[in-house]
């Protein structure tokens, strides 16, 4: 797929314009909440981090970086809602803290700047420590620590198929980290191929969210699972999730299409090679696009209508990311393809105490 095909869904104007649209967003303090006056998560502050710098918005994705430093907590972790400065929700969830380590290591391809990544490693160890001190016996991550009075209380032991899918990714921009300031981190290693075995062989052993697009695609997207075990497993639900001319359901069981689960589909498709399915769905979602570049969250197909009526950062961040990397415009375009990032895991099977190949699990 040659760059001028994407310039028929969207040019690169169009997706600095959305860029912007993230921009005109964000909070005084560097937060970029979900959408104007709701709350901001550390996860999906760093997916809109990431667009910026992509959108040539560099000023507000280093003020945006700023904030997930100075507001990370003692143990590594960030609180889960925040709302204009105030914390909403205090309890720390794993796959939010861990992602600041993809968007380091995306703006280090981007931005080669040895200073920035200087002084945000730091806060990238801290999560990953804090990430890997919760996994659980048969290589999930426990999903989140609740809080009781202003300090950790107990752990919700139970994994998250898309949230640990997501870490693995993590865990590799981390290592890739670990390697460019020369601390090697061998433990978060050990964890990712524990981590790994987890998400292609013991699926089944994650809490029960398949009513959900992303528990469906996010195993490839996150990179554990690819080639042609990646391409069996998206073709497994492809007619659930897929309503071809709109996008993908976030929900199985609602009519109801969202925009940044159809870019990150889009993505996933990407790194397995299927670049045609990829353009298409990014294509298909684009009736979300609102005036200014922002995008609507998602539309409910039976009544035509747009829900909510809002414009999330979210939505227009997987947007900008998708595109880039359907592009290669720039050295972070492979940032879900993941050749960048640190080798994958020597798969650890817990179960028989040994290493089996990552070609023999479908990791390619």
């Amino acid at each position: 797929m040659q760059p001028e095909h994407v310039e028929r869904v969207l040019t690169w104007t169009q997706v600095e314009e959305t860029a912007a649209s993230i921009a005109a967003m964000q909070e005084a303090d560097g937060a970029i909440p979900w959408t104007t006056g709701e709350h901001t998560d550390v996860w999906n502050h760093v997916e809109a981090a990431m667009a910026l710098v992509v959108g040539g918005q560099t000023q507000a994705a280093e003020h945006a970086y700023d904030w997930v430093v100075r507001t990370q907590r003692p143990d590594g972790s960030w609180p889960m809602k925040l709302v204009a400065g105030e914390v909403e929700d205090h309890s720390g969830e794993t796959n939010m803290s861990a992602y600041l380590a993809v968007g380091v290591w995306h703006h280090w391809l981007v931005r080669r700047d040895e200073a920035f990544v200087g002084r945000t490693w730091p806060a990238v160890r801290r999560a990953l420590d804090w990430v890997v001190g919760h996994q659980l016996p048969f290589g999930g991550i426990a999903w989140s620590q609740e809080w009781h009075d202003g300090r950790p209380s107990r752990v919700n032991e139970e994994a998250l198929l898309a949230g640990s899918s997501s870490i693995y990714q993590s865990l590799r921009a981390g290592v890739a980290l670990a390697d460019l300031v020369d601390e090697p981190q061998p433990e978060w290693e050990l964890a990712g191929g524990r981590l790994g075995h987890a998400l292609r062989g013991h699926r089944d052993r994650f809490l029960d969210k398949s009513e959900f697009s992303m528990d469906w695609y996010y195993p490839v997207l996150g990179g554990a699972v690819r080639g042609d075990a990646g391409r069996a497993l998206l073709g497994e639900r492809w007619d659930t999730f897929v309503e071809p001319g709109l996008g993908i359901r976030c929900v199985s069981r609602n009519p109801w299409v969202t925009g940044a689960e159809t870019c990150e589909l889009a993505m996933a498709l990407d790194a397995l090679g299927d670049r045609r399915r990829a353009l298409q769905l990014l294509a298909d979602m684009q009736h979300l696009r609102a005036e200014g570049g922002r995008y609507f969250t998602g539309y409910v197909f039976p009544d035509d209508v747009n829900w909510p009526v809002e414009h999330t950062t979210y939505t227009a961040a997987a947007v900008v990311l998708a595109v880039d990397a359907l592009t290669g415009t720039t050295p972070g375009s492979d940032i879900m393809r993941g050749t960048s990032l640190a080798p994958h895991f020597a798969e650890i099977a817990l179960e028989c105490g040994c290493e089996s190949a990552d070609r023999v699990a479908g990791v390619s």
